[in-house]
């Protein structure tokens, strides 16, 4: 798929040190090895799970805010899709490493993943619809960036291996293509103003990005 990438283009060039940074981090370092620390994969993939529920309820709300129909049906599919797609790697991935039901009932969210799916929420209810878009966006963009880097060095370890796979595979890619063309479009009509917030929020959530996989390296806790 062909896309203008001007608006798209500035927004990455908007994260190049923290994108460098997410490449550098021991969690990522650590799939390509085989070298992380399981309970911090499967405490990654406990918050990950609570974290999709908000982050397809954000996708919902931005189907709401679509101003055609043909983005209602893709952000209104994703938010499903992300539930039931992401669901299935989840369990396939805690039935290899021993987590129980039990396990993923009990869990509670970290603080770095309630702040985040925090923001999405409250950018998705109360900013534009294109403000909302660019929050959005990195979770897609960054994860498939990160697939396809980690996909050419593979890991020896077959959970992550599946892990990598799932994030670097062509169907993924096609959506996340899917979504900067809508963004492009979308930015291309608004004020200077509303691109330089697009620009903001992206940045925002893409630091978050970052501090959600230190979050599982750390196996992070509230302090009190």
């Amino acid at each position: 798929m062909t896309r203008n990438r001007d608006f798209t283009d500035r927004l990455w060039q908007s994260i190049t040190e923290i994108y460098q940074s997410t490449l550098a981090q021991p969690f990522i370092n650590g799939l390509t090895s085989g070298d992380l620390d399981r309970k911090s994969f499967i405490f990654y993939l406990l918050q990950d799970t609570l974290y999709i529920r908000d982050y397809a309820r954000t996708l919902a709300m931005l189907a709401v805010k679509a101003p055609n129909e043909e983005s209602i049906m893709l952000f209104s599919e994703h938010s499903r899709a992300c539930i039931e797609i992401e669901r299935g790697l989840h369990d396939s991935l805690f039935a290899d490493a021993g987590v129980t039901h039990e396990m993923v009932a009990s869990a509670q969210m970290a603080p770095t993943c309630q702040a985040y799916t925090s923001y999405l929420l409250a950018v998705a209810h109360g900013r534009t619809y294109a403000e909302a878009l660019a929050a959005v966006l990195p979770c897609y963009w960054i994860y498939w960036e990160v697939g396809k880097v980690l996909a050419q060095k593979g890991s020896p370890e077959p959970l992550y291996q599946r892990w990598i796979e799932a994030y670097a595979d062509e169907s993924f890619g096609d959506t996340v293509q899917a979504v900067l063309e809508i963004t492009n479009e979308i930015a291309a009509k608004e004020t200077d103003i509303t691109r330089d917030a697009m620009v903001a929020h992206f940045v925002t959530t893409s630091r978050y990005e970052w501090m959600f996989w230190d979050m599982g390296y750390r196996r992070e806790s509230w302090p009190v």
